[in-house]
């Protein structure tokens, strides 16, 4: 049985909640991704920041990005996947919350994030179409 643990990015970075959307823009062009985990100083994910979300909820809207902190762009309880949950959980999760990106804990800590690279680089074969029109928005 394939896991989340075998398909996933291992060693997520996380942006601290108290760090400014500035710096988490910078650590996004620093390491090629459009997304990071928010986790608290507690080390417990509180959510995830989208390269989406600093230009629709901060630029866009007139907000300092030196002043926003990336834990305010968090909503809600994050949506997550076990580290040893299989491949079908993961789409079924992915799918119901049409996400792109899923945050994998084991336990209360983040090891890693699966995202729909990651998917298309390890199914057997593949559809990635079906995969698409499961977790696109509307």
């Amino acid at each position: 049985m394939t896991t989340a643990r075998d398909i996933m990015t291992a060693d997520a970075s996380c942006v601290r909640t108290d760090q400014s959307v500035q710096e988490a823009a910078i650590q996004m062009a620093g390491l090629g991704v459009g997304a990071l985990p928010i986790c608290g100083q507690d080390d417990k994910l509180k959510g995830m920041l989208t390269d989406r979300d600093i230009v629709v909820k901060v630029l866009a809207a007139g907000k300092d990005s030196h002043a926003v902190h990336a834990g305010e762009l968090a909503q809600g309880e994050a949506v997550t996947i076990g580290a040893d949950d299989d491949i079908a959980e993961l789409l079924q999760t992915m799918a119901q919350h049409q996400l792109r990106r899923v945050p994998v804990i084991d336990g209360h800590t983040l090891v890693g994030l699966v995202a729909l690279a990651d998917l298309t680089r390890h199914l057997e074969d593949p559809d990635i179409g079906l995969i698409m029109d499961a977790i696109s928005l509307d």
